[in-house]
């Protein structure tokens, strides 16, 4: 089975985590140019959050 989580990274974008490897990272900051993709605009914005695992399963 396949362990999916999905992490908020504090000051960042969400982690598409499959079976502990990063698949690929969404903005959550709202000002990426590759929506919904992250940039990396975060930190040029400033963006603050905080981190957490906002998703966990096994599939």
């Amino acid at each position: 089975m396949a362990r999916v989580r999905i992490v908020a990274k504090k000051n960042g974008p969400y982690l598409l985590e499959v079976d502990g490897k990063v698949q690929t990272a969404l903005c959550r900051c709202g000002h990426s140019n590759n929506k919904p993709y992250c940039d990396g605009t975060h930190a040029r914005v400033g963006f603050q959050a905080d981190e957490k695992v906002a998703f966990e399963a096994e599939f």
